[in-house]
């Protein structure tokens, strides 16, 4: 029989209290017990990053993490970036200036670059690179995510925060 110990955690802003399995990883839990499917499970080694969350301010490989050790922390998935009906400025960017292939990687593409963008004001595109190097992409050759990651920073940074961005 396999034990299982009661969690607590905020994700996307929602509080959620469950009881799981010792040995599930924090990437199940949010897909399987919660319906959030943006993460995706690649390498399930820490190596491709498609399954990127924030979890405390930090961009975090949920394959690695077991989801007891997420009690008490504040998750962030790509869910929780749009804000009513929204997409975040960071998302539409993407979209708009074609950052986006399959879209595979894109959920963990964007996590990284949000906690990039919350850490740093203004990071040169070699520290973008350097930064998201934990995030694998087949499609794009990386160079239009880095410079939309770029926009986004500068556009931010001209319109004083995330919220009075109105285009990059």
């Amino acid at each position: 029989m396999m034990k299982k110990k009661t969690i607590n955690l905020i994700v996307n802003g929602d509080k959620y209290e469950r009881e799981v399995p010792v040995n599930k990883t924090l990437l199940e839990f949010i897909r399987e017990d919660l319906g959030l499917t943006g993460a995706k499970e690649g390498c399930n080694e820490g190596e491709c990053g498609a399954c990127t969350i924030i979890m405390d301010g930090k961009p975090v490989n949920s394959c690695l993490v077991l989801a007891l050790e997420a009690d008490n922390s504040q998750i962030l998935t790509v869910e929780g970036l749009a804000k009513n009906g929204e997409l975040h400025p960071l998302q539409q960017a993407f979209m708009d200036e074609g950052a986006v292939q399959c879209g595979f990687c894109t959920p963990g593409m964007l996590m990284t670059a949000k906690a990039i963008l919350d850490e740093f004001e203004n990071p040169s595109e070699d520290e973008i690179r350097k930064m998201m190097e934990g995030n694998l992409c087949r499609c794009t050759g990386y160079t239009r995510i880095v410079k939309t990651v770029k926009k986004v920073s500068e556009a931010r940074l001209a319109a004083g925060g995330w919220t009075q961005i109105k285009s990059i």
